[in-house]
């Protein structure tokens, strides 16, 4: 007679919905790869007079305390947020049940605890999920490339801003006209700037860093700039220059270990970049390690089903061990990398700038860069009459002094304007 094990879900939403769907309609496949049926107990939810499609009614509970503590072997948590997710995670583990989580708002701000707890009492915590959908990225990271050393990680990470901008890129659309498409769709958040604001890359960053370099980061070790204040010059310049705009999450270490350093911001990427092809709502991460090399992970990032993919595999994942009394990969931050700020990362700059179109502009502008030590690799101008457009990029430099040289730039007679500016990443033929 087959063993089963008890599966229980917080939360009924969209994910929800779809791993209790899963669970009952792949039960003979999933019980081929566990070794064991998977039997779902509960779906606690906050509307329990709600018709959920594929949540049978009689597993419809509003105690989500009493479903988190039932003593379950697996705990699904799909509710996302910091509380109550982060107290019924809590009270799970030490109900002895193992947690599967989506929820990377919690483990970017506090998955020491989680980790703490799960090792406490000799449970699993897996959480594939809560970063790229669908896409294997975090395994890989946890387990197939242990022996390596991972250098940096940059991707596209959030779909919804992948969209808005691919539409400006493609359409010449301005940023307005991209959120309001955006929302329609529903691909925003019920908060939009957990989106376009940088927020939810940046929890994604910095659950990447962890487990890419060993190291202890929190979305407060995180840089964060959202692409608000993309305009449409900025993309009809990136196309002038064969280049395209991305929101990408970067974390990399520096020099011979000195620190970490995670940022979030739009970034001009060469057309010929694997993550320039990356269009619409898709995700994509790019890793960096010593043996490896380069890779790149690719797929649909959101949405119920994809989600409900990477939940599903965590729950296979987790009932294995609890068959084999095994358990799976704990943190691992022994590296205690110094989180770095932004001003200290080596990046290139591209600068829009309007200026008087007169003799010695360009002289003075270019001064204004050797004074920060910062050198100049491309210089393109047009525009005829009493002004000028003048669109700089430059070589690698710390940041900190890019900074310094754009407000520099702000303060010179012949700069009316300065109408651009943005970060570059990679390139061409990375």
């Amino acid at each position: 007679m087959s063993r089963s094990l008890t599966v229980a879900l917080l939360g009924g939403g969209t994910v929800g919905a779809q791993v209790a769907r899963l669970i009952a309609s792949s039960a003979a496949d999933l019980e081929q790869r566990v070794g064991a049926s998977l039997i779902l107990t509960a779906v606690a939810v906050r509307e329990p007079g709600k018709v959920r499609e594929g949540v049978p009614a009689e597993l419809i509970s509003a105690d989500a305390m009493a479903v988190a503590t039932s003593g379950v072997d697996i705990v699904v948590e799909l509710i996302g947020g910091i509380e109550p997710a982060r107290s019924l995670i809590l009270a799970a583990m030490a109900a002895g049940s193992s947690v599967v989580t989506a929820n990377k708002a919690l483990l970017a701000a506090d998955g020491a605890t989680l980790h703490e707890a799960a090792a406490k009492h000799g449970v699993d915590l897996y959480f594939e999920a809560s970063v790229a959908g669908a896409i294997p990225l975090l395994r890989p990271l946890r387990e197939s490339l242990a022996g390596d050393r991972v250098t940096k990680v940059m991707g596209i990470v959030n779909g919804t801003t992948n969209f808005m901008l691919s539409k400006m890129d493609e359409e010449g659309a301005d940023y307005d006209e991209v959120f309001a498409e955006a929302a329609e769709l529903g691909y925003l958040e019920a908060d939009p700037s957990l989106d376009v604001d940088g927020h939810d890359a940046a929890a994604k960053a910095a659950i990447l860093a962890e487990l890419a370099f060993h190291t202890k980061v929190t979305l407060d070790d995180v840089y964060c700039e959202g692409i608000s204040k993309v305009t449409a010059a900025d993309i009809r310049a990136a196309q002038q220059m064969g280049f395209v705009i991305k929101l990408l999450a970067v974390a990399e270490i520096k020099g011979d270990n000195e620190g970490v350093i995670v940022r979030v911001h739009p970034s001009m990427v060469p057309r010929d970049h694997p993550l320039a092809s990356v269009r619409g709502a898709f995700n994509a991460v790019f890793i960096e390690a010593e043996s490896a090399g380069q890779m790149m992970f690719y797929g649909r990032g959101a949405g119920g089903a994809p989600t409900a993919s990477a939940v599903l595999g965590d729950v296979v994942a987790a009932a294995r061990n609890r068959l084999t009394g095994g358990r799976g990969p704990g943190q691992s931050t022994y590296s205690k990398l110094v989180p770095l700020p932004i001003g200290d990362a080596m990046t290139r700059y591209y600068v829009n700038l309007d200026v008087a179109d007169r003799p010695g502009v360009l002289a003075g502008i270019a001064a204004a860069f050797a004074n920060n030590g910062v050198s100049i690799q491309v210089v393109r101008q047009d525009g005829h009459g009493d002004e000028a457009g003048l669109l700089v990029r430059t070589h690698l430099a710390r940041d900190a002094d890019l900074r310094a040289t754009v407000d520099q730039l702000r303060e010179l007679a012949n700069v009316k304007r300065v109408v651009g500016v943005m970060r570059v990443e990679g390139e061409a033929g990375e």
